[in-house]
């Protein structure tokens, strides 16, 4: 009977290390769907804003996202009725996800190649890393982390002083630079919002409330900053419009179920977002013609992507261990 009791046990066991590996590389996938998602939007959102202002081009993005979105929400009442119920959180998050996220980005992106732009945002999971290590408890930074986030600071300033600030388009692309790593910063705030709702709010209904709020707030200031928008461009740029909204809906939706899962870290979910600034920068020098790759912006994404990786690859071998040791 003992060895019946132990047989079941260790059969339970492996049966849970079966299903938590299968929920490690379900997660992983995801989030590297969502990165090479979003990593196609830096050409998107280049090609359109050549035609429309970058405020009123984001919020009627990102509206248009929201709307998307319902017919996955359930019914109308409930839709409503968390919107009420959970109005201060559902604000906080579109203020600093998508409102403020990409008031900077937009504008940042007017500024700087398509490419650069990939490459600034891809250094946003190392501050996140270090946003996390101040306000969730089970988050800390550590050596190996303190190391990654040195080393993507690196990778941003080659990118930075490569543009040659102290001349004129070279500060106007600093600027740029600037603005981007504000972006980072708002991001790093809302994901560290949407995983203290984790138990509170459907990932969907929240993504669908919270882009669609962030856009009508672009949409605002845009008709204040930017005057009332043409409502004539060429078609292409309303398939690049249509395609970016399905994108935010998409990923958002996937990110924010990650994030509300509780063995799912903030900082190290991030960390997938590497994938971001390689995939981000060939594709606009391989798809926009006045791009090309450029010797410092390379070096700078190769210190970017190395620093996620080091980190990625060490708190894989600290899980492992701590499997290895029992815990």
């Amino acid at each position: 009977m003992v060895f019946d009791v132990l047989y079941n046990r260790r059969s339970m066991i492996t049966i849970a290390d079966a299903m938590t590996k299968g929920h490690v590389i379900r997660n992983t996938l995801l989030a590297i769907f969502a990165c090479v998602l979003w990593s196609t939007a830096f050409v998107g959102v280049k090609y359109g804003l050549q035609f429309a202002q970058p405020f009123v081009f984001a919020g009627v993005r990102f509206m248009m996202s929201g709307f998307m979105l319902l017919p996955f929400c359930g019914s109308l009442h409930s839709y409503i009725r968390t919107f009420r119920k959970h109005f201060v959180s559902i604000f906080m998050i579109s203020l600093f996800q998508t409102f403020l996220l990409y008031a900077f980005f937009y504008v940042g992106m007017t500024m700087v190649s398509g490419a650069l732009g990939a490459i600034v945002i891809g250094a946003s999971p190392l501050t996140i890393a270090v946003a996390a290590h101040f306000v969730m408890p089970d988050d800390r930074m550590t050596l190996v982390k303190t190391f990654s986030l040195l080393l993507g600071l690196i990778g941003v300033m080659v990118i930075s002083i490569s543009r040659q600030p102290w001349q004129a388009q070279g500060l106007r692309e600093f600027v740029g630079v600037v603005i981007l790593l504000g972006g980072g910063i708002s991001s790093a705030a809302g994901n560290i919002a949407v995983a203290r709702e984790r138990y509170r709010i459907d990932p969907i209904v929240l993504n669908s409330i919270q882009i669609f709020l962030g856009g009508f707030m672009l949409f605002i200031v845009s008709l204040l900053v930017e005057g009332f928008p043409r409502m004539v461009y060429p078609p292409m740029f309303y398939g690049a419009l249509v395609y970016l909204a399905a994108l935010s809906a998409i990923a958002f939706s996937i990110w924010f179920g990650l994030l509300k899962q509780p063995q799912v870290k903030v900082s190290e979910l991030n960390l997938w977002k590497f994938i971001i600034p390689v995939c981000g920068a060939l594709l606009a020098w391989a798809l926009l013609p006045d791009e090309s790759p450029e010797v410092f912006a390379i070096i700078g994404m190769v210190c970017v992507t190395c620093a996620i990786l080091f980190y990625h690859i060490a708190a894989l071998r600290v899980q492992a261990k701590k499997k290895r040791n029992g815990y």
